[in-house]
């Protein structure tokens, strides 16, 4: 039987009828100060859609896109999607109640690892003496 997740020891009901000012005191400092300091206009926005997706019902099919990498993840996002862009495309990002506290940029990796081709024709001159198949 798997454990009830609880963060800081409280459970995700406890978490999702807290205030936000009840729930910025357990976050990591971090967290914590960037939340006191308010919210961007882009993170407004960003929160009011996900209270609108959350008003409407229809969670799983609909997924907000964003570049606000640097919003903190809160109790009433836990559930939805959010397509977080990584620079070139949107990462679909899955919100689930252990990305608390964390930010969304940490979930949709900017850096990937570099595969190149096999050298062949018209390949650099550092390979010029492999031979070809």
């Amino acid at each position: 039987m798997p454990k009830d997740f609880t963060y800081c020891g409280y459970s995700m009901e406890q978490l999702s009828r807290m205030s936000m000012d009840e729930f910025i005191q357990i976050l990591p400092s971090k967290a914590r100060r960037s939340l006191r300091r308010g919210l961007s206009p882009a993170q407004r926005s960003l929160l009011e859609k996900l209270r609108k997706i959350r008003k409407t019902g229809d969670e799983t099919t609909s997924e907000v896109k964003t570049h606000c990498r640097d919003m903190v993840v809160l109790p009433e996002m836990v559930g939805l999607t959010v397509g977080v862009h990584d620079g070139k495309e949107f990462q679909s990002v899955e919100i689930v109640p252990e990305m608390l506290g964390h930010v969304l940029g940490e979930f949709a990796i900017t850096c990937r690892r570099v595969t190149h081709g096999n050298p062949g024709i018209g390949a650099s001159r550092s390979s010029m003496y492999v031979p070809l198949k």
